[in-house]
């Protein structure tokens, strides 16, 4: 079903995602959460931004991306670096619980 959302063309059928209860998510290939993850987990909200990691918790490296990944983290904001790092922490910490 196409549909037309904020502004862009969309083929989700937002109307039965709207009224999809939780039981009837596919789940199966996402990690599961631990109590770990939730204990460290930060809500923001948006327009808030990330906690700045210290000096001595980063290392520089040179990295390759795909275009279109780098321009989607641009269009969040002026800190789309600290969400990119954010985005590579949450899933790293979950693919480590997992392993």
């Amino acid at each position: 079903m196409d549909d037309v959302r904020d502004g862009k063309q969309s083929r989700t059928n937002w109307d039965h995602l709207d009224v999809l209860m939780d039981e009837e998510i596919d789940t199966t290939d996402s990690p599961p959460l631990s109590e770990d993850f939730f204990a460290k987990a930060q809500w923001l909200m948006p327009g808030e931004s990330l906690p700045r990691p210290t000096a001595t918790e980063k290392v520089k490296v040179g990295l390759e991306l795909d275009p279109k990944i780098l321009a989607w983290f641009q269009s969040q904001g002026q800190d789309y670096e600290r969400r990119m790092l954010a985005a590579l922490r949450l899933y790293a910490e979950a693919h480590q619980a997992v392993a």
